[in-house]
């Protein structure tokens, strides 16, 4: 008898274990994570959004700062991807960037925008969207296609223990920024901070001096609060 019950005790933690590794394999496979695939301003566009930063940030301290989690970028896609397919998603850019000439882009920063969140704006400099660029980013968007999934949660994002909760509304753009933010409804800009709406108003009405920037950078970062480039995930290859 007692060699009975070795035997099923045995046999009930094979189960056990088979169970469990199919479930731990059922959760990774159910990761996603929320992205941004960017381009990174040259040294001009940072002076610029630094001083619109800090302008901000006078008037509304409970923004963010831009800094190593909070970095000033251009984005080309957000969207939702499997966290198992990370690895194909910086592969795919990389062969669209190879294909793409980045380096000798040149960029029009022409006017602030920002996009309201209740009471508050994220603000930011808009540059006019150009042939190239608009063709860099469909290129990136077809070639990672395969690894997106429609949505996601707060999970999907880099959140603070302090602040782990990521606004609907921040879910439901990065799930419908294709293609309600790509092609023609396309505007690249590089955020800069947040304010009151009221405020945001009265700086939208002043001249804004126009200048030209370059990218000088690629990379994939995890989206966090507020849609900032919170977590760098992997750079890209810029080619000649």
């Amino acid at each position: 008898m007692s060699a009975i019950l070795r035997a099923m005790a045995c046999v009930l933690i094979l189960v056990v274990s088979a169970t469990g590794s199919a479930s731990e394999n059922q959760v990774k496979s159910n990761e996603v994570t929320a992205i941004d695939i960017l381009l990174k301003p040259d040294a001009t566009m940072i002076l610029h959004a630094s001083n619109n930063n800090a302008r901000l940030l006078k008037v509304y301290p409970k923004g963010f700062a831009l800094d190593a989690t909070h970095t000033p970028h251009i984005t080309l896609v957000q969207r939702f991807v499997r966290t198992g397919d990370l690895d194909k998603v910086y592969a795919a850019s990389n062969a669209v960037l190879a294909r793409a000439k980045l380096r000798s882009m040149r960029l029009e920063a022409f006017k602030y925008y920002y996009a309201p969140a209740g009471a508050v704006g994220v603000a930011g400099i808009v540059a006019r969207p150009t042939s190239e660029l608009l063709k860099l980013q469909a290129d990136i968007i077809a070639a990672i296609a395969p690894f997106t999934v429609a949505t996601g949660d707060s999970s999907a994002f880099a959140t603070a223990p302090d602040d782990p909760v990521i606004d609907p509304l921040l879910i439901d753009y990065v799930a419908s920024f294709v293609p309600k933010q790509t092609g023609s409804h396309f505007s690249p800009h590089v955020s800069t901070g947040v304010a009151t709406k009221e405020y945001l108003d009265r700086m939208l009405s002043e001249p804004f001096e126009s200048f030209t920037f370059s990218p000088v950078g690629a990379a994939v970062y995890q989206l966090g609060q507020f849609g900032t480039a919170a977590r760098k995930l992997r750079d890209l290859t810029l080619h000649p």
